[in-house]
């Protein structure tokens, strides 16, 4: 499976002047490369894809291949129309595979779903990762839609599952064709996932901490459930932190007070309140990280 474990949502580091930084991104990618992680996931939402500019897209998914030493590269392009997606594939096409968000705005029906994803793969030049995310498009995703297009529509590999909802994500895991991806998207609940047979987790806390959040994807894969259950306790203060306000806020933070990048955001996201800032400067001293 080209995606399973942990794969990183990366961060769009920016200047104090609001410009890419694009050698802090490079170190980035880098780091996660070293930690451990299985597969890359840049122009995500955690990235504030919305805010950058074609070039600004093509150059950090330059960038990731580059430093990818060959871990699959898992690219986001979703748009709310499909003309405006198939231009987002053409910018990032040297990606292994695409991360398609459910069109946010329009607030499709369970139909207009399935045929998005049906005419939007029957013109991909890459497999399709679908992406619900209930919370920031204002339509869930149900189960058996999900069902139906991993069992219909070729090119279609795999769902990140944002919804939040364990029974409608268990369904999706247990019903599932071979061969198809079933990916956490929300960090506290990788664990439970996992053990209901996910495949891994497309995470943003291990921008924070890759060595540990990978690790514990692989105890599970590997059996070793007492060690991943402790690691697990462990993190999931940090998993929790990291959305205590919109992401990535959190964790912009986070890689600000270690020094990886600045908490610089683009409108309409601002940096941290004061609480997030002493709440995320908490855990990251119960790490002992500062």
């Amino acid at each position: 499976m080209l995606f399973h474990n942990c794969g990183t949502a990366f961060v769009t580091p920016f200047k104090n002047d609001g410009s890419v930084d694009y050698n802090a991104y490079r170190r980035l990618v880098e780091r996660q490369i070293e930690g451990g992680v299985d597969f890359l996931v840049p122009l995500g939402t955690t990235a504030e894809t919305p805010t950058l500019s074609v070039e600004e897209r093509k150059k950090l998914l330059r960038i990731t291949l580059e430093c990818s030493q060959g871990k699959p590269i898992l690219a986001g392009c979703g748009s709310n129309s499909p003309a405006a997606t198939l231009a987002n594939m053409e910018v990032v096409a040297d990606a292994d595979a695409f991360l398609v968000v459910t069109p946010f705005y329009n607030k499709p029906t369970q139909e207009g779903l399935y045929q998005y994803y049906k005419y939007l793969a029957e013109r991909s030049s890459k497999p399709i990762v679908m992406y619900n995310v209930p919370g920031r498009t204002g339509v869930n995703m149900s189960a058996e839609t999900t069902l139906r297009i991993a069992r219909e529509i070729p090119g279609i590999i795999g769902v990140k599952e944002a919804s939040g909802k364990f029974e409608q994500i268990d369904t999706i895991i247990k019903n599932a064709p071979e061969g198809f991806a079933v990916l956490s998207g929300d960090d506290d609940m990788t664990y439970e996932l996992m053990l209901a047979g996910a495949h891994g987790v497309i995470s943003v806390a291990s921008n924070i901490l890759p060595k540990e959040i990978s690790y514990m994807t692989r105890c599970i894969s590997e059996g070793r459930y007492a060690e991943a259950d402790e690691l697990n306790k462990k993190l999931f203060p940090l998993f929790k932190g990291c959305f205590i306000e919109s992401n990535p806020i959190p964790a912009k933070e986070a890689m600000h007070q270690l020094g990886l990048c600045t908490n610089v955001m683009r409108l309409p996201l601002t940096t941290a309140n004061a609480n997030t800032a002493k709440t995320i400067n908490n855990i990251l001293k119960e790490w002992k990280l500062l």
